[in-house]
């Protein structure tokens, strides 16, 4: 797998996209099985989402305390480490009897599958100016058809051998792509970041003060992944019961259409290197919400699920690709730091559109959700529209 002058060709970046989808994966298979595991401990909907939000939580520890890590440290190590202690929480997480055990490695999983935030940033070091933004598209591609196919994979699995065994091939997998990345990643030298760990945090945070674009962008994918929460949090719920009465694996194959919809998404990054950075984050956040009318008639109607699955995540994946094109050209060599400062904002908003998610089921049922993804798109596209003149006069 020999690099090209800028440090990659074809092979390496599937090899990152799939490290990437694996390792994000690991926070999503517990979707479809919800209310299997739920059925299994005793609990009602909105504990069983509460997995989901611990795991989302997790990821945005790590995204904040790990991922800075990369502007200081060997990345290569890191990414082989994390790697393996997210492999470790999965083990912990198929031997668990209580939901408490099964909490403790959800948490230590999601704060080591962070590894997928230091592979894109690694991506755009290696990558030419000029394709930066198709290679994060396609790593991110990875990134978000890991979440999608989780569930598929997850479904399959459970309904052949529990959910257990879920999580023992996903642990298997993580350890082979942690061999897989040793021997192929080039070694990139540590840049020269006079800082100790705790001032490195501390400029997340200035970061945060200092760039208009960044709290734009940080904001804007922060209400889209809650978006992406809220719908795939629930929709175990809504397929396991009438009139649809699914079983895991029927629940998981929801998410090959979702798979579609985040492919055809791919372009958004190449979009932004022509300077249109603006359109598809409009275009985006307008698809996201037409999206949420055809998800409302899902409630009796599977093509329009399928449709509002499509709209969905077509928008959501590509609204993240482009705002992740245009924070990395802020500074490229704090890259690690916006990521983080990105990122943590990013599921933050997952945890909080998951945990909204349960409680409106269990409240008000379907509607009840389709509601809050509605109110969360218009919020969105507010503060998008207050906040992007910040990039039309070049202040970032």
């Amino acid at each position: 797998m020999k690099a090209t002058r800028h440090g990659l060709n074809p092979a390496l970046v599937l090899l990152m996209s799939l490290a990437t989808g694996l390792s994000v994966a690991s926070n999503y298979y517990v979707q479809p099985l919800l209310s299997t595991i739920a059925h299994y401990f005793g609990l009602s909907f909105s504990l069983a989402g509460f997995i989901v939000t611990t795991a989302q939580l997790g990821y945005a520890l790590g995204l904040l305390l790990l991922v800075p890590l990369g502007d200081m440290l060997d990345r290569r190590g890191l990414i082989v480490s994390m790697t393996l202690l997210a492999a470790g929480g999965m083990v912990i997480t198929a031997t668990s009897n209580s939901l408490s055990m099964m909490l403790i490695g959800t948490v230590i999983t999601g704060l080591f599958s962070v590894v997928a935030q230091i592979l894109v940033p690694l991506a755009a070091t290696l990558a030419a100016p000029e394709k930066r933004g198709k290679v994060v598209g396609t790593v991110m591609s990875g990134l978000l058809l890991g979440i999608l196919l989780a569930r598929t994979a997850a479904g399959g699995l459970a309904q052949l051998g529990g959910w257990r065994a879920v999580y023992w091939t996903a642990s298997v997998l993580m350890v082979l792509m942690a061999l897989a990345l040793w021997r192929f990643l080039p070694r990139v030298p540590k840049q020269s970041v006079s800082l100790n760990y705790f001032q490195l945090l501390g400029t997340i945070f200035r970061l945060y003060a200092s760039k208009r674009v960044l709290q734009t962008r940080a904001f804007t994918g922060c209400l889209s992944f809650a978006n992406f929460s809220v719908f795939w949090t629930s929709l175990a719920f809504l397929l396991s019961a009438p009139p649809y009465n699914y079983n895991e694996a029927e629940i998981g194959l929801v998410g090959l259409v979702g798979a579609a919809g985040a492919l055809a998404a791919r372009q958004a990054g190449s979009l932004a290197d022509k300077g249109k950075a603006k359109l598809t984050t409009s275009g985006g956040l307008a698809v996201m919400l037409i999206s949420w009318g055809a998800i409302a008639l899902g409630a009796h109607s599977l093509v329009a699920l399928i449709i509002g699955v499509l709209l969905l995540d077509l928008a959501v994946q590509g609204v993240h690709i482009t705002n992740q094109s245009v924070i990395y050209g802020l500074m490229p060599e704090a890259r690690n730091r916006l990521n983080a400062g990105y990122m943590t904002s990013y599921f933050i908003g997952g945890a909080v559109g998951s945990l909204i998610s349960a409680n409106a089921f269990h409240l008000a049922g379907w509607y009840g959700v389709c509601a809050a993804g509605v109110l969360m798109t218009l919020l969105n596209i507010i503060i998008w529209w207050c906040g992007h003149r910040f990039e039309s006069v070049g202040k970032a």
